[in-house]
């Protein structure tokens, strides 16, 4: 008897830690990047359509994220300069219309995710890049009826490792990536 508890407990803690899978809320998740524009300012523009997702294990402490982002979307807040950020010299969303990233290893401390190590591919460069991860809340979401989860993530990479380092020094080759995540399990 005692064996056959110990069996059944053991399965019920293996269903316990299965991974759950989340779609990321695209009215909630708008990845950001901000620059300094001749050090005059810091310029923030965004990008308004993405898909994804996220598995999450957190018994495990595992997980993945994967992001599709449409460059087309880049909202500079000037129609004018939007046209020009979708050029060859900046995204070319012509020939590139998505930016991803694809997780390779989430990182804990404790019971708190602290970052996602990944792969980021703008304009057919894919470079390996670390998401620092903070405000992660996970959590039924009170409209929905659905367990939810969010989080921030940031990152700093440099225009020029992705070949859009046109006017550099006078705009920053270092952009800030902001990427605010809310997401619905399914």
């Amino acid at each position: 008897m005692k064996i056959a508890l110990s069996v059944l407990l053991s399965l019920s803690s293996i269903a316990y830690a299965a991974p759950e899978t989340f779609v990321l809320d695209a009215n909630h998740t708008k990845p950001r990047f901000s620059y300094s524009h001749f050090g005059y300012s810091n310029q923030e523009s965004r990008f308004d359509t993405l898909s994804g997702s996220l598995t999450l294990d957190r018994v495990a402490k595992t997980g993945s994220v994967n992001v599709s982002i449409d460059t087309t979307s880049v909202n500079t807040g000037s129609s004018l300069f939007n046209g020009h950020i979708q050029g060859e010299d900046f995204f070319d969303t012509a020939k590139y219309p998505t930016i991803t990233y694809k997780s390779s290893m989430f990182k804990f401390e404790g019971d708190k995710l602290v970052a996602v190590e990944g792969d980021l591919t703008i304009k057919g460069i894919t470079k390996a890049v670390t998401l620092t991860v903070t405000s992660t809340l996970c959590m039924p979401h009170p409209m929905m009826k659905k367990e939810a989860c969010g989080a921030n993530a940031t990152a700093k990479i440099k225009r020029s490792d992705f070949n859009m380092s046109k006017y550099v020094p006078y705009v920053a080759d270092e952009i800030t990536l902001t990427i605010p995540v809310e997401s619905i399990k399914q």
